[in-house]
């Protein structure tokens, strides 16, 4: 499929946060662009396997990335699928601390959803978490009315849609395989031949930082694969969980804990834990790349990770196989929850970028070169900001590729 054609942009990957910027790209400026994605639609991993919640903002530290596009995307996310029919729901989430030593923390969340502009955001007292979510029991909660629902493979199918009504191409099953570059030319070896083009942004999530090092810039870190996997509430119990019910973070890790999701098409999922995978796309605990393993064994911030964090790791890797183990975290928060009342579902995986540090990356991490823009960590909130994280990125590219606006 090899083609004369030199686009003035290429973007690998085609998940929520390289379509977002291909919208905003194509909308603002005059350009030739094009999108590969290396599956067979859009969507196909990060974004089309997550819990569907739009975030708001409550967890993030003020004035990081995080919390600034979380802030400006979610009310963006909301407007979007008023405006394209997508369906949401504004529906509010619970917060829930369940022993005293919960307290500092709830304490902290509540000031920085202040602090972030959550406005309307109330303190529970246990008889108050009832009135929102009748089966929960705790000491002390949040109610948080900006958060809500969607299907983040609806709204990238959207992005896609409109990406090609304003004349960007989207090519898939095309996966990027090796780059080149030569007076002023970038070329693309893929599995559909070669694409040329001027510039070039990596969105590639789970595969990011080689597509960096490909391009022979030095990411600085090396995606982790981390499988979350869930559980579904069987239809009959529906009612335990009436929107969302999270319990308090332990500020220590970049980890929400399990907690339960009311989804938008129907449904109510429970979850994720957070455990190791041994593939990048790894989505079941059989799936294994001796490559990847290879990559993580020989990377120094592993190690240096896996000793800070070992008690937690094989926590988590317990609970991955023990539904018992599962289910008594989701009984801190619903305790009437039953072993037979959830079934196993679904599984995503999350790239986590990882520093030689042993550093786990927290915001995002956009870094910048000659004709190139490398996203290279995008954790959540990535879909819920991915309109504000889209127009960030094309702003860069205006900056760096010299892009005239439309």
């Amino acid at each position: 499929m090899s083609t004369t054609q030199t686009y003035d942009i290429a973007i690998i990957g085609g998940g929520i946060v390289g379509l977002a910027t291909a919208m905003a790209l194509t909308k603002q400026y005059q350009i030739s662009l094009v999108v590969l994605e290396a599956e067979s639609e859009v969507a196909a991993h990060q974004t089309g396997h997550n819990s569907g919640v739009i975030h708001s903002g409550l967890y993030y530290k003020p004035g990081s990335l995080k919390a600034l596009n979380c802030t400006r995307g979610r009310e963006a996310m909301y407007q979007f699928c008023e405006t394209h029919g997508i369906k949401h729901d504004r529906c509010g989430k619970v917060v829930v601390a369940t022993s005293p030593r919960e307290i500092p923390a709830l304490n902290t969340l509540e000031e920085r959803g202040k602090a972030n502009g959550l406005v309307g955001i109330k303190r529970l007292s246990p008889e108050e978490i009832k009135e929102y979510e009748p089966h929960v029991v705790g000491i002390d909660g949040l109610f948080v009315p900006q958060t809500g629902i969607v299907n983040y493979t609806d709204v990238t199918k959207m992005y896609a849609k409109i990406v090609q009504e304003q004349g960007g191409e989207i090519l898939t099953n095309t996966r990027f395989t090796g780059f080149h570059s030569q007076n002023g030319q970038i070329t693309l070896e893929t599995s559909q031949g070669e694409i040329h083009c001027r510039n070039l942004i990596n969105c590639a999530g789970l595969q990011s930082d080689r597509i960096a090092k490909a391009c022979g810039v030095d990411p600085g870190l090396q995606i982790l694969p981390f499988r979350g996997e869930y559980y579904e509430v069987v239809p009959e119990k529906h009612h335990l969980v009436k929107n969302l019910i999270y319990p308090v973070p332990d500020p220590r890790f970049p980890f929400l804990g399990v907690h339960f999701t009311r989804m938008i098409h129907g449904g109510v999922e429970a979850g994720p834990n957070a455990v190791l995978a041994f593939k990048r796309e790894g989505y079941k605990k059989s799936d294994f790349s001796i490559y990847d393993i290879a990559q993580f064994a020989g990377y120094i911030g592993f190690w240096r990770m896996a000793f800070k964090y070992w008690k937690m790791s094989i926590g988590e890797t317990y609970r991955s196989f023990s539904k018992a183990s599962f289910v008594k975290a989701l009984r801190r928060l619903v305790p009437e929850l039953a072993m037979d009342d959830v079934f196993p579902s679904g599984s995503g995986v999350r790239a986590q970028a990882l520093e030689p540090s042993g550093k786990l990356v927290d915001d995002f991490r956009i870094v910048e070169a000659e004709h190139q823009v490398h996203v290279l960590n995008a954790p959540s909130p990535a879909a819920t900001a991915s309109i504000s994280i889209g127009e960030s990125i094309a702003q860069m590219a205006e900056k760096n590729f010299g892009l005239t606006t439309r």
